[in-house]
């Protein structure tokens, strides 16, 4: 149903499931092992996996930090994104990768929740792509120091909103990682 005419493929986003994002982040352990099942799933049925990797000041660019968590291996043809802000697309070549792959769906996991899940999330949506995220396959850090709800709640919120959001001829949708679908939708 994307807008995005001529594009009826599918990709398994896979955003800063970097050592210095999830160090500490809720459930780490069992979101990365959701992530790669996954992507297995992605892999065995040829789906594009394209894996988004951001930098800043915090977490400079080459550094250990910066650096995809050692459970989670990128392959060769599987494409790489740096980004420097919350939203995925926002000065990337994220469209252009996805545009080459007739890509209009995105299954989308990662990290953290409450910032570039969520910011690349709207970012595809409005964008005209479809974009469904898996509800236990991304994490976020306990913010609750600065006034944020702890991140368990901050991870249900997010997969309560986005089952719900809508908009003409573009469909969202959380589902567990048992439920992940490549195919096409109605």
């Amino acid at each position: 149903m994307t807008t995005l005419p001529e594009r009826p493929n599918t990709a398994l986003l896979v955003i800063d499931v970097q050592n210095g994002v999830v160090t500490g982040a809720h459930n780490r352990d069992g979101v990365i092992a959701n992530i790669n099942t996954v992507l297995g799933k992605a892999r065995a049925e040829g789906v594009p996996v394209v894996w988004v990797q951001h930098s800043d000041d915090g977490l400079p660019q080459g550094s250990e930090a910066w650096q995809y968590v050692p459970e989670l291996v990128r392959e060769d043809g599987e494409a790489l994104v740096h980004k420097r802000y919350g939203d995925s697309f926002e000065d990337t070549d994220l469209e252009t990768v996805l545009a080459e792959r007739g890509v209009g769906r995105l299954i989308v996991t990662g990290a953290q929740t409450d910032a570039c899940i969520r910011s690349t999330l709207h970012g595809a949506f409005v964008r005209g792509y479809d974009a469904t995220l898996v509800g236990d396959a991304h994490t976020t850090e306990d913010l609750t120091a600065y006034g944020a709800p702890p991140p368990e709640q901050v991870i249900a919120h997010t997969n309560l909103y986005w089952s719900f959001h809508s908009a003409p001829g573009r469909q969202a949708g959380t589902v567990e990682t048992s439920e992940v679908s490549f195919g096409p939708t109605d």
